[in-house]
């Protein structure tokens, strides 16, 4: 039997949008683009030094759009790029990065701790498996497509 789940995939696709749009005017009221937040936010939660190949493989957007951020960001001196091994570049923030991650960054991950601490660890551990098996789904579904 095939059930009729377009209210519900709509409300999803609606609530999975408008949390995209609540990020984007968080880096908006910062003055950032959603690139550069995203890579400020990547650092302050991942720890600094940061390893490149760890902002593009958490960040969750295209590695050129990493890129690209980080030459802005490098531009203006808020963070720079070194060599370690081979081919691996890790990404430190400058004190000007530091300061500008504390105000942005770091508060958005206040947020969400806030956030997660009101609820229950029962609510915390429902919310992420639903969203991790949704997501595994539907990753497994964009396999069989032709």
């Amino acid at each position: 039997m095939n059930q009729d789940f377009s209210k519900e995939r709509k409300r999803c696709n609606y609530l999975l949008n408008e949390t995209d749009a609540a990020y984007h005017e968080a880096a908006i009221r910062f003055g950032l683009s959603d690139s550069c937040m995203i890579v400020l936010y990547t650092i302050c939660d991942a720890g600094e030094p940061c390893p490149l190949r760890d902002i593009c493989r958490n960040a969750g957007v295209s590695k050129q759009t990493i890129n690209s951020a980080l030459r802005r960001l490098e531009a203006d001196r808020i963070l720079y790029l070194e060599n370690t091994d081979g081919k691996n570049k890790t990404v430190h923030l400058t004190d000007k990065g530091r300061k500008l991650a504390e105000q942005t960054a770091a508060k958005v991950i206040a947020i969400e701790n806030d956030i997660f601490s009101s609820w229950t660890r029962e609510d915390v551990a429902q919310y992420l498996a639903l969203t991790e098996r949704y997501l595994q789904d539907f990753r497994e579904h964009l396999q069989h497509l032709t």
